[in-house]
């Protein structure tokens, strides 16, 4: 198989997928990559550590796109790669269709076999499942919620000038996690750790029972419901929105009016934004231009936060994927989603055939079932 690796372009995002020991893999099983120039630049991989991995480096998207029987990226196709795709070609990456009607449309038109990290299932001993692509991400995007709400709550950056750790003789700065997911999990984890006093949400008791083990002491596990959301957004310094409902569009839990209530100078940092985002006002940013104010609070909502620490972010993610690319370069995606119903959920769109619920209830379609 020819596997093909464009360099990412949507804004700041210096991710790739795939690192040179994934490439020496793939080469020495017989496959053919194909990597962009330059593309591992953010990463901080050359092209030489590429070639010596025996990747074939290759001047221009175009060509990677047109010679790729799969490609492996980080981040949805953006609208100007989405004239490349074509008729049954495999497209591994992340998608968040539930948030995006006109990719989902254009991956329908192009026939393309949609392949989304953030569905791919597995289960544990005790039936559970887990989302093990997603995974490496949301704990990365979760730490860095609270890295980035302590920084946007400083006065210079329009917050309320709230230090989150305090100093002996003032109290420390409250923060409310939404979600007790793995974003939410690496949220409270990290804010509690720099000194916060964090109240994490949740509607899963036996989670938060979970939490209430594992955390740090200045960790309040409180049932999430429409009245506890309203009181603690008045609390609040720092909102941090970590909802996930596995490829569908994320459910409002904070609403237009909420924002009022909040004080003056809080952050938001909605993560779940790739889906949605959990609160009404909440709109894609990027790094180049992170927040926007509402209200007099900041919202802080850019999709692909990972993607600032990218050499981390990149290292862990293709920790994850690298097994599920080789697996799919040397026996075909279908006899792997034929032995591995995990595997098969990820599989969102095949051949112009929407496959995913979730994704249909968002935007009105009509899924085909199999």
């Amino acid at each position: 198989m020819i596997v093909g690796v464009p360099k990412e372009v949507k804004p700041d995002e210096y991710r790739l997928g795939l690192l040179p020991v994934a490439v020496d893999l793939l080469t020495r099983q017989g496959h053919t990559v194909l990597i962009q120039n330059d593309a591992g630049v953010g990463t901080g991989f050359e092209n030489d550590a590429y070639e010596q991995a025996g990747a074939q480096i290759i001047a221009t998207a175009d060509e990677v796109w047109a010679k790729s029987d799969m490609i492996v990226k980080v981040k949805e196709p953006q609208a100007q790669e989405w004239p490349h795709m074509r008729d049954g070609q495999v497209l591994f990456t992340y998608f968040h269709f539930a948030a995006d009607r006109d990719l989902t449309l254009a991956c329908l038109e192009r026939n393309v076999v949609a392949i989304a990290y953030e569905t791919l299932e597995e289960r544990d001993a005790s039936g559970k499942i887990h989302l093990p692509l997603l995974t490496p991400m949301s704990e990365i995007a979760g730490s860095m919620a609270t890295q980035e709400g302590a920084k946007y709550l400083e006065k210079p950056q329009q917050g309320r000038g709230v230090l989150l750790g305090g100093v002996p003789g003032v109290e420390p700065g409250r923060v409310l996690v939404l979600g007790g997911g793995v974003v939410g999990t690496a949220a409270a984890r990290i804010a509690a750790g720099m000194g916060a006093d964090v109240v994490l949400m949740d509607v899963d008791l036996n989670r938060m029972r979970y939490l209430e083990d594992v955390m740090a002491d200045n960790v309040t596990t409180i049932y999430s419901d429409p009245h506890a959301i309203r009181e603690y957004l008045q609390w609040a310094d720092l909102v941090v929105g970590a909802v996930l409902l596995p490829g569908a569009k994320a459910p409002h839990l904070v609403h237009r009016e909420d924002i009022g209530i909040m004080k003056k100078g809080s952050v938001i940092v909605d993560v779940s934004i790739d889906q949605g985002g959990c609160v009404e006002t909440s709109k894609v940013t990027t790094h180049g231009s992170p927040t926007y104010i509402i209200d007099g609070v900041v919202h802080y909502c850019v999709g692909n936060m990972p993607g600032a620490v990218a050499r981390t972010s990149t290292r862990a993610l293709s920790n994850a994927t690298m097994p599920w690319t080789l697996r799919i370069a040397s026996e075909g995606y279908e006899s792997v989603a034929q032995n591995n119903p995990g595997f098969k959920a990820a599989i969102n769109i095949e051949h112009g055939k929407l496959l995913n619920q979730p994704v249909a209830e968002a935007h009105g379609l009509e899924v085909t079932t199999v």
